[in-house]
């Protein structure tokens, strides 16, 4: 049991440092040396594990997919909102609220995003398997805030012009260029005026009171 608990905590310590290190470096920057330092491994365990490198960052760019999917559904679950009114959302928690939840959620927003960081290397976009969890995690936000915003449609708390997908489209591209403009200006005041910009345009009549 002893052996087996320590080789969980080696492949973890490798999942964890190799996701820091794409982040901070990209895939060509993410050396299996490097790897194996920040983790504290050796090259026996790190091969032990994993296959090489591919297999390793593709482990890597998964569990940062996961956690970002995760933390975007606690916010857009409604978890923790003080929202008001019953049209929309989970319980009283309007469509608007949770979608305010989620843009305004706590973020390390000069690191940027690490998903959105991924798009921009050209390794990982190139690799079939390393993007797809990059492209699905994309795809299942905008899929998840359309369908909050078509929620708030059907209620009545937005307007029936409004279209669910391009508002979604409009959501994640505020957010990826609000990242850039931080990291550009080294503030993340921009971010902030942009997410609050995209509020003021989305806010229902109620939502303002």
């Amino acid at each position: 049991m002893y052996s087996g608990v320590m080789s969980a905590n080696t492949s973890e310590r490798l999942i964890e440092a190799t996701r820091e290190l794409l982040w901070e470096r990209g895939y060509v920057g993410t050396s299996p040396r490097a790897v194996q330092q920040a983790a504290g491994a050796g090259q026996g365990s790190m091969y032990h594990h994993f296959s090489g490198k591919p297999a390793l960052a593709l482990a890597a760019i998964r569990r940062t997919a996961e956690e970002l999917r995760a933390a975007a559904e606690r916010a857009l679950d409604g978890d923790g909102v003080d929202g008001g009114g019953d049209n929309g959302g989970d319980g009283d928690t309007t469509a608007y609220r949770r979608i305010e939840a989620y843009l305004l959620r706590e973020r390390d927003v000069l690191r940027g995003c690490p998903v959105g960081r991924l798009t921009m290397d050209p390794e990982v976009m190139a690799s079939p398997e390393l993007r797809a969890p990059v492209d699905e995690t994309l795809a299942w936000l905008r899929g998840r805030i359309a369908g909050i915003v078509q929620e708030g449609v059907d209620g009545g708390e937005f307007a029936a012009s409004l279209d669910p997908e391009q508002i979604a489209a409009t959501v994640v591209a505020t957010l990826q260029g609000g990242y850039v403009l931080a990291r550009a200006t080294g503030s993340p005041d921009a971010f902030d005026t942009a997410v609050r910009g995209l509020l003021a345009l989305l806010a229902p009549p109620a939502a303002t009171d």
